[in-house]
């Protein structure tokens, strides 16, 4: 049977292949044969749900915490450094946040995007210790050319700047298991393809001959994140982890920073033992009556941040050698006209277990900062983070160990764009524990928050609060002004 679906797939692609244009065909052409192999093994069944009893925790003393690694010493800082490329995934739109075009082109601090942070980062960095380090955007055809428009921009000689295409892979119809129809229309032919996780970084790095070129300049370890991940910033005791001998363990290949979980964590991937490999289990593994295990914050205390520390020398041998067969997660999506499809995905933390001696990091809570939702975007946005040539950092002024939880009603707050209209100012969250805020509710400017605030305004009704309001552990609920109240 699969050898059949294998034979039709091929027909249909080809006849997939030939509506687009003459560039795109060529680029196209390309991700067919590993297109082929993840979907031959979907269709034997190899895809990502894992056995559960087959599955081991690791010990606390098997996650290396980042207190006890070493702090190179600043006479190595620059050695170290020449040896590092930093690798920014960017293959995502902000359309869960109401946007179009790329996630990182989204403002996020002091008239900054997440694009613009990243190369103040390292701009700084080759800067002030004298070294070159290049930084590396994955993109994907969504966010390519209006990234390179940017770059463009952006390039100076303190830094080189370079970007590589990940695959384009073909949705299937859920029902025929083939490819979707499409047409020589731009939209309908975007409809029919997706862009494949980020687990396609490997081979995608490869084959763009960039890795290659940067081992033989030299360049040893890769350090790679999600560009919407503010807390990913270059850090000399990771990277000399990688580099060199630690107190806990050997020397690795594949470094990944784990931090504590808590409740708003618990879909995020976490390391487990598995057929005596360290290896990642993310949630679309779980067997549907395992969900609630997986999910506990007792029973996994720590998920993955997707920063991870690469040997770029092991990455070439495992790709060369086809040694990456990365645990398939199958993703259901809708269209707009309400066809179901499929896009088999892969991860790239998932590569772990292939590379010799993978480790995890404990790391702090501070290099984990990802804005997905309006509301991590308003904390980013207060005077509880600074910038600091790029990096962002808690505000001194703020004395609670903890950061702010803030929960604000989707339904007036989900995108960019009504977030803004409600917020006339960003208030001041350096006090603030817990925000509640549900239904219609805008804020002035030079509004104060501490301890808990929970604002509701009930169906049908409205709040505003006044400019300079100062608001400390108030529950607010009905319709009215703060000053009435």
């Amino acid at each position: 049977m699969a050898s059949g679906k294998i034979e039709e797939l091929h027909k249909k692609l080809n006849d997939l292949i030939a509506t687009a244009n003459e560039k795109q065909q060529e680029e196209l052409k390309k991700e067919f044969t590993e297109f082929s192999k993840i979907y031959q093994r979907f269709l034997e069944g190899k895809s990502s749900r894992i056995q559960w009893n087959k599955i081991k925790q690791l010990s606390d003393d098997a996650i290396v915490k980042y207190e006890n690694l070493i702090e190179p010493s600043i006479s190595d800082h620059a050695q170290m450094l020449n040896k590092l490329v930093v690798i920014k995934l960017n293959g995502g739109l902000g359309t869960s946040m109401g946007c179009t075009g790329p996630k990182s082109q989204i403002v996020v601090k002091d008239n900054r995007t997440f694009l613009e942070l990243t190369v103040e980062q390292i701009n700084y960095l080759n800067h002030t210790c004298n070294v070159k380090i290049p930084l590396v955007f994955m993109n994907s055809f969504n966010t390519d050319d209006d990234t390179e428009n940017v770059l463009a921009n952006l390039r100076n000689p303190n830094i080189f700047l370079y970007s590589f295409l990940q695959s384009c892979y073909p949705r299937i119809a859920k029902d025929t298991l083939m490819p979707i129809a499409s047409t020589s229309d731009i939209k309908d032919f975007y409809d029919a393809w997706y862009p494949p996780g980020h687990g396609d970084f490997y081979t995608s790095f490869w084959d763009s001959g960039l890795l290659e070129r940067l081992i033989n300049e030299g360049k040893e370890y890769c350090f790679v994140s999600n560009v919407d991940n503010l807390g990913a910033t270059v850090d000399l005791k990771l990277l000399n982890l990688i580099m060199n001998n630690c107190d806990e363990c050997e020397i690795p290949e594949f470094v990944m920073e784990v931090t504590e979980k808590t409740r708003a964590d618990v879909k995020g991937g976490t390391l487990i033992l598995y057929e005596g490999k360290v290896s990642l289990l993310e949630l679309a593994q779980v067997p549907d009556e395992n969900v609630n295990d997986f999910k506990s914050v007792k029973y996994f205390k720590y998920f993955n941040t997707n920063n991870l520390w690469i040997s770029l020398k092991a990455i070439n041998r495992l790709v060369t050698d086809n040694k990456l067969n990365l645990d398939i997660i199958i993703n259901n999506k809708s269209l707009s006209d309400g066809t179901k499809v499929i896009q088999l995905e892969t991860a790239v933390g998932a590569a772990m277990k292939y590379f010799n001696k993978s480790i995890g990091v404990k790391v702090p809570r501070s290099r984990f900062l990802p804005v997905k939702k309006c509301s991590d975007l308003v904390l980013v946005k207060s005077n509880l983070y600074e910038n600091e040539n790029g990096s962002l950092i808690v505000s001194p002024k703020r004395t609670f160990p903890n950061t702010p939880i803030l929960s604000l009603d989707e339904k007036y707050f989900k995108t960019v764009a009504k977030a803004s209209a409600r917020f006339k100012g960003i208030p001041d969250l350096i006090e603030l524990d817990l925000l509640i805020v549900t239904g219609d509710v805008t804020f002035g400017q030079g509004v104060i928050l501490k301890g808990t605030v929970v604002i509701v305004a009930n169906e049908g009704c409205k709040i505003d609060i006044p400019n300079g309001a100062i608001l400390e552990n108030n529950v607010i609920e009905g319709d009215l002004r703060i000053g009435e109240y």
